[in-house]
């Protein structure tokens, strides 16, 4: 179950920062083998797998003290220096240090601005979406809710209008909707992506107290998300390929591009492609031209 931090009336204002950091610190340690970091290994037993905390503060070059109130999510006079150093003990990658450091040093800026209750799209990218006739194409936000969409993207993924606005999520639809794994061919590493991405957001936005509230409620509802969550996986997507089943065209493979919105970064327009003279290119051209007929239900 994820971490929260209770609001006045006792409702979730937000992920606890603190806990979401020494939970993120202890998994990253616990995948470590002395052996990957250049430590000798002398076969003793370890009562916890991976590094323990005085050999991951001895590579990253800080006390064992410091390092263990890090750990325990005490970050409040760490220095940008010391989170580089941890991170490159850690063998993080450049998204996942991206995260600590989120969640370590929250920006001021993040702190006194807090996230808009409803995210709302601009109606100019709307029309840019709408003349988008050839490809797939929709807006997501760091919610994971989708903003909006082109008519081949309702043809495709099916007619999000049918759905109310806080059903139209990814979160919701990967993890609550059962006809989403006969949809994904490739549903486990959609549903990994999905909840990677969530908890990326959640580092960036810890405050936000409906993404809390939708990452307690899939904690609930999902088996698969709560063991995808305790594994505290950051995913930050630019590019890939996804493999479905369409009810009316069969089979697709396309690869997508993701491009956040220069003036909203926390806003994503997602563009879907086939390789040119594919049978999946010409399933998109029947969709096409097929336009609103060729929509069928979500879920």
């Amino acid at each position: 179950m994820p971490s929260l931090t209770p609001s006045g009336d006792g409702s979730a204002a937000g992920l606890d920062r603190r806990a979401e950091l020494s939970e993120f610190l202890r998994s990253r340690r616990a995948r470590l083998k002395p052996a990957d970091v250049g430590l000798p290994d002398y076969g003793r037993r370890r009562r916890v797998p991976g590094l323990r905390r005085e050999e991951l503060a001895q590579v990253a070059g800080v006390s064992a003290s410091y390092y263990t109130q890090l750990e325990q999510g005490n970050s409040a006079n760490v220095s940008v220096e010391i989170l580089d150093s941890i991170a490159r003990a850690l063998r993080l990658t450049e998204t996942e240090h991206a995260y600590l450091t989120h969640l370590a040093k929250p920006t001021r800026q993040r702190a006194n601005k807090p996230s808009p209750r409803t995210q709302r799209l601009r109606p100019a990218i709307q029309q840019l979406l709408d003349t988008m006739t050839d490809v797939p194409a929709y807006v997501y936000g760091f919610r994971m809710d989708i903003l909006g969409w082109n008519r081949l993207a309702a043809a495709l993924f099916g007619n999000w209008a049918e759905l109310p606005p806080e059903e139209r999520n990814w979160g919701r639809l990967i993890f609550l909707s059962p006809g989403m794994r006969e949809v994904f061919i490739d549903w486990e590493p959609k549903a990994s992506g999905i909840a990677g991405m969530l908890r990326m957001h959640a580092g960036s936005h810890p405050e936000d107290p409906q993404l809390a509230s939708l990452v307690g409620e899939l904690s609930v509802r999902s088996e698969e998300f709560r063991r995808l969550w305790a594994a505290h996986e950051v995913r930050r997507k630019s590019h890939g390929v996804l493999r479905m089943n369409h009810p009316l065209v069969g089979e697709l493979t396309l690869s997508y591009e993701m491009f956040p919105l220069p003036d909203n970064p926390d806003q994503v327009l997602v563009a879907y492609h086939a390789e040119p003279g594919s049978e999946s290119a010409t399933a998109l051209r029947l969709l096409a031209s097929w336009g609103t007929d060729a929509t069928t239900p979500v879920g």
